[in-house]
């Protein structure tokens, strides 16, 4: 039996950490706004039909305005009552808006379908059917915002433009 034990123990720590499939995220709102981010999910997830905030395993945005940091959110520091739901076609590299999907909610990172629920101090965004747009301690910021329908697709590598004024080339259009 202690022969067993320390087999599977010994299988366990030699197995390395779980691989792991990076999405990098650049919107490109109205009037000089944008955001940048990142998401972790396991990678055996990368042919799954739809991702949602149960599995991603890391989070993490950024707002700006011209190019200057707006405000910061990720998953793992978020409070407890903060909006938090995600929709993502890993396939196709796409987070779904507008109603692509059913139910009643899109895209909400620390922004409800109002885009004022994020705290003081606090940045967020939230893809509806009114919007995309962002959320600025508790104030839906309008000037940021583009349509319901604006495609919005993530890529495999990593932000060097804030602005995100460079186009995803890599993106899986599908």
């Amino acid at each position: 039996m202690q022969k067993l034990l320390g087999a599977a123990l010994m299988a366990g720590l030699s197995a390395g950490p779980v691989a792991a499939a990076n999405v990098h995220i650049c919107w490109l709102g109205q009037n000089g706004y944008s955001m940048t981010g990142y998401m972790e999910f396991p990678d055996e997830l990368q042919d799954a039909p739809l991702i949602t905030e149960e599995e991603v395993t890391v989070f993490r945005i950024a707002g700006y305005l011209d190019g200057e940091l707006l405000g910061e959110w990720d998953k793992d520091t978020r409070r407890p009552d903060a909006t938090w739901y995600l929709r993502y076609f890993p396939e196709r590299m796409h987070f779904p808006t507008n109603g692509e999907i059913l139910g009643p909610f899109d895209q909400g990172w620390n922004a409800d379908g109002t885009a004022e629920d994020c705290a003081e101090g606090e940045f967020g965004f939230n893809a509806g059917n009114y919007a995309q747009d962002f959320c600025l301690s508790g104030v839906w910021v309008e000037p940021s915002g583009v349509p319901p329908e604006t495609p919005f697709h993530a890529q495999n590598y990593p932000i060097n433009d804030v602005t995100c004024r460079i186009p995803a080339l890599l993106s899986k259009l599908g």
